[in-house]
């Protein structure tokens, strides 16, 4: 694998277990009661955006890791059979 699809590979990863975290401990201002003139009631009262990105990278880097690892070992194989006669 080369470095660049590594790092194209890591940020889909890291992307993808963004989406799957930012919803964790949201709770809407709606709930809450802090919402004022002008503010969608539907938006997170603490989006905890610092402690989720923390997580993205470590959850995907974790992930990219056991990726890289079948790869390497030849677990996942992307390319086509051999042809050969």
């Amino acid at each position: 694998m080369s470095f660049t699809s590594a790092i194209a590979i890591y940020v889909i990863f890291w992307w993808l277990i963004l989406f799957m975290v930012l919803p964790y401990g949201a709770r809407k201002k709606i709930d809450s009661s802090s919402v004022k003139d002008g503010q969608d009631s539907g938006a997170p009262a603490k989006p905890m955006i610092k402690p989720k990105l923390l997580a993205t990278t470590v959850i995907s880097g974790v992930v990219f890791g056991l990726f890289y690892y079948m790869v390497d070992t030849g677990l996942i194989n992307f390319r086509p059979p051999d042809a050969g006669g």
